[in-house]
């Protein structure tokens, strides 16, 4: 009888301990699952000023004349959103529409910066409803940001810090850097990142307490009555 029990006793010790690993095989799946539907967010490419950092200032000139200001203070609550582009970039060319709409949208200060030749900038310019939207033709922006691929986009808060960057090939790219600014992460895949891990270590402690909630309610059943 002894032998039964203490058969008992362990097939149900390995019950609890599978039914944990299940549990925590399943929450894993979920949490893989969730982050597949994630945003992929904008990918940050470059090696310039990095995210926190002061952005470069420049006073310059766009096409059309104006006088415009790239970082440096502005007022509270104004983001200045970069967008450096180049006239024969097919998918600049696509995105321009969808960037300049979601600046609107989201009250943000545009700016797009360019380079290259003077035709294709004039070509770009009359081909494209640009609005108030200023257009700066500048190399030493973009080497002063470092900017290897286009489009790729850099936010800047109103004290003249750079809050998020990264290429935006979409307008989900464009809404990364609003929710990496938001939730405080420099990219957000950083924010991803920090979730997985938060997701990971609750699954842990959720297989734990099952464990021991089924292993107190094992004992109990065992006390003689």
């Amino acid at each position: 009888m002894s032998e039964l029990h203490l058969v008992s006793e362990i097939l149900q010790w390995v019950a609890i301990v599978v039914g944990a690993v299940v549990l925590l095989g399943l929450a894993r799946q979920i949490g893989v699952l969730h982050e597949r539907s994630a945003p992929l967010g904008a990918l940050v490419t470059d090696k310039g000023p990095d995210v926190g950092e002061v952005a470069p200032v420049f006073n310059v000139r766009d096409y059309h004349g104006r006088a415009v200001q790239i970082g440096g203070e502005r007022a509270v609550g104004d983001l200045q959103l970069l967008l450096f582009l180049s006239p024969t970039c097919p998918m600049c060319e696509k995105l321009l529409p969808t960037a300049r709409a979601f600046a609107e949208q989201e009250g943000l200060s545009a700016v797009i910066v360019s380079d290259g030749d003077e035709a294709d900038h004039r070509r770009f310019v009359s081909t494209h409803d640009l609005g108030s939207v200023p257009y700066v033709v500048s190399p030493a922006i973009g080497m002063r940001f470092q900017i290897s691929k286009v489009p790729y986009a850099v936010l800047i808060d109103h004290t003249g810090r750079i809050r998020a960057k990264g290429l935006t090939n979409t307008r989900e790219h464009l809404e990364s850097l609003l929710e990496a600014h938001a939730t405080g992460y420099a990219t957000l895949q950083q924010f991803l990142a920090a979730r997985r891990r938060a997701a990971a270590e609750a699954r842990v402690a959720v297989a734990g307490t099952e464990a021991s909630r089924a292993a107190l309610t094992r004992s109990g059943s065992a006390a003689p009555s």
